[in-house]
């Protein structure tokens, strides 16, 4: 895990950093284990009262690994060794999937849990920002729905919590056109709780205010405000299965190659 994700935990606050900054903290299988196995370890730690999620180098999550693309292109499926076999509606964690267990875990956790978001948050990493109870974003920030450009949906629990936060307009435009929006459209869509200069230190800053609270209180709260939302069975599943019929299709296959060949796409209808 710690080849991928650090945990540290200091006064009841766990600092969580994605630490593959070399690729963007892109998410290959590594990550999507470690991101798992973090928020596993997390809800078993007694003295963690609020978790700050943040990305190391250029960006918090640049999206699904590319090389899990160039897979695609060549060999169709979703880019992982016998991944084209692996059966998405199948529930491994609960309501989710595992794939969905890397953003709904988070979401899971008994304590807050504030996403630090600098660079960019692009498809699989906008969704994981998506898993934190808020998210604190630098003025600079860029995010996107991006599933669409690369001939798939949003899978990775995304649209339940999307469903709770943003106008249904907005997010039929943002899901239908995979367009790059801004951390002040964030503001405005409801996706951002602040814009701050330094996002990591604001929201540590932040965690330590909520840490020095009643523990016993913050979790009733977060249990509370949890309940308040519809049941995401249905759209879990609702969200594996289009992307199971998806994933390999002769239009999947080609939005993956057009894009990586950089030319315009040619579908069928």
């Amino acid at each position: 895990m710690e080849e991928r994700v650090s945990i540290s935990i200091s006064e009841g606050v766990a600092d969580v950093r994605l630490v593959r900054a070399d690729k963007m903290n892109a998410l290959d299988q590594a990550m999507f284990e470690a991101l798992v196995a973090a928020t596993d370890r997390l809800s078993k730690e007694k003295g963690v009262r609020v978790v700050v999620l943040s990305g190391e180098g250029r960006a918090f999550c640049a999206g699904l690994d590319m090389g899990r693309f160039a897979a695609m292109k060549e060999k169709g499926g979703n880019g992982i060794p016998g991944g084209e076999n692996r059966d998405l509606t199948k529930r491994t964690h609960g309501k989710a999937n595992f794939p969905q267990q890397a953003v709904w875990g988070w979401r899971q956790l008994p304590v807050p849990v504030i996403a630090a978001i600098h660079g960019v948050a692009f498809g699989g990493g906008f969704q994981l920002a998506l898993g934190a109870d808020m998210r604190f974003l630098s003025a600079d920030a860029r995010m996107s729905i991006m599933e669409i450009k690369w001939g798939l949906v949003p899978d990775m629990a995304g649209t339940p919590i999307l469903a709770s936060l943003v106008r249904d307009d907005i997010l039929r435009d943002l899901t239908y056109t995979g367009r790059i929006f801004s951390a002040q459209e964030a503001m405005s869509y409801g996706l951002a709780t602040r814009i701050c200069d330094d996002p990591r230190a604001a929201a540590l800053e932040v965690a330590r205010e909520i840490a020095g609270k009643s523990p016993d209180a913050i979790r009733a709260a977060k249990r509370m405000l949890n309940n308040l939302s519809v049941d995401p069975g249905p759209a879990l599943l609702a969200e594996s299965v289009e992307q199971q019929k998806l994933i390999g299709s002769a239009n999947q296959t080609e939005a993956v190659r057009s894009n990586l060949e950089k030319r315009a796409a040619k579908y069928a209808d």
